[in-house]
């Protein structure tokens, strides 16, 4: 299946060191491998392929090398510098790892002005229309999450253990290999409270008591677990706003069949997921300026999420069957009186615009065709 960021890589193939990342198993090495049959492939996990890495003996003739899990390899953004500074793009070199190599941007390192980025996440409604009704990909989401292997096998079982398999990996391989983490067990109960937390604010001293560790504990595990592409936050936004006095974030999971607790929690995260994966897109292929928020005042009124592309900003609540208008958009529409207001739907039997130009849409379909560029030029 052709991945929805193929052809804006291969545009960049040759012009950059080009580095891929995203969660595990969400379809990095096929997408690379997918870009140019010609490839030289080196995993840095296996002891083979490091011996060719250090080396530096891969095939020069092929059109493509593709190395994988580089990141693990102590300098390896020193080693990637070299390479280009001496021998060039001979062959177009991409980079793939399952840990946020978007850390470099924070670090002041001399791969400055050698990359360009892209983030790869799973499946998601519009990736999948051109293959499925959106109604069907909807439940599939829910039920199987959208990771390739999973999301085709459409089995429960099988489900079940690949989720188990996959936690094992990220906790006892990539977990150990980035930090020097001891608390395991710990970390894996942090990640069954979170489940049940989809669409909340968390408090760390609420998750540190549970756990019984420190809220320092906490917020460190988080940040690993955002780093390993298991959760991502959605912070409060804040900023003239009055009486906003939040500043706990709320997070959602990558691999959405894990939210089974509510449908309201399931369609809050893969509504998250989607925007996120949108936004990212924006940002890697265009270089356009985004983020995603949540808004929500002293009273506790609150607006799921707050988009940004540029100078436009969004508005959007996400309702399980209630298609009676929030009154929350009244709330904060002095705040953001330019801003579009849209409230997405799972079960509806009618989709309304209003007079102001708010907007209640079936949210199967609005996420099929969900196109923030498009919304900015409107």
């Amino acid at each position: 299946m052709k991945r929805y960021i193929e052809e804006a890589i291969k545009k960049d193939l040759g012009k950059k060191i080009i580095l891929l990342s995203g969660p595990r198993q969400s379809g990095k090495t096929t997408l690379s491998k997918m870009l140019d049959p010609d490839f030289d492939y080196l995993d840095f996990d296996y002891a083979e392929h490091r011996l060719i890495i250090n080396e530096k003996s891969w095939d020069r003739k092929k059109s493509l090398l593709i190395l994988d899990e580089i990141h693990k390899k102590k300098n390896w953004k020193s080693f990637l510098k070299g390479i280009y500074d001496v021998e060039g793009l001979r062959p177009p070199i991409i980079v793939t790892g399952s840990a946020r190599l978007d850390t470099i941007k924070k670090t002041g390192d001399s791969l400055a002005g050698r990359y360009f980025h892209f983030r790869l996440h799973p499946f998601d409604i519009k990736e999948l229309r051109n293959t499925l009704e959106p109604e069907k990909a909807l439940e599939k989401l829910k039920k199987f999450g959208g990771f390739p292997e999973p999301f085709f096998e459409e089995s429960d079982s099988f489900y079940k253990r690949w989720q188990r398999t996959h936690t094992d990996i990220i906790l006892r391989q990539d977990l150990i290999d980035l930090e020097p983490v001891r608390s395991i067990n710990q970390i894996e109960t942090l990640i069954e409270l979170l489940k049940n937390r989809v669409g909340s604010p968390i408090s760390y001293a609420s998750l540190a008591q549970d756990i019984e560790c420190s809220p320092k504990s906490i917020k460190s595990w988080l940040q690993i677990l955002e780093n390993l592409y298991v959760i991502f936050p959605v912070r409060p936004y804040h900023k003239n706003i009055a009486r906003a006095i939040l500043k706990e974030p709320k997070y959602y999971f990558y691999d959405t069949g894990l939210i089974n607790n509510s449908n309201g929690a399931q369609i809050e995260n893969i509504t998250a997921c989607a925007l996120l994966k949108e936004l990212h897109f924006l940002e890697d292929v265009y270089g356009a300026r985004t983020s995603i928020n949540f808004i929500k005042n002293k009273q506790g009124k609150e607006i799921d999420f707050f988009i940004q592309v540029e100078d436009k900003k969004f508005l959007i609540e996400v309702k399980s069957s209630d298609d009676s208008l929030s009154p929350s958009f009244n709330i904060f529409e002095k705040y953001f009186p330019q801003a579009k207001r849209i409230q997405l739907v799972d079960e509806i039997n009618k989709e309304k615009t209003y007079p102001d130009k708010t907007e209640i849409r079936k949210l199967d379909l609005w996420l099929a065709g969900l196109d923030m560029y498009k919304l900015v030029l409107e």
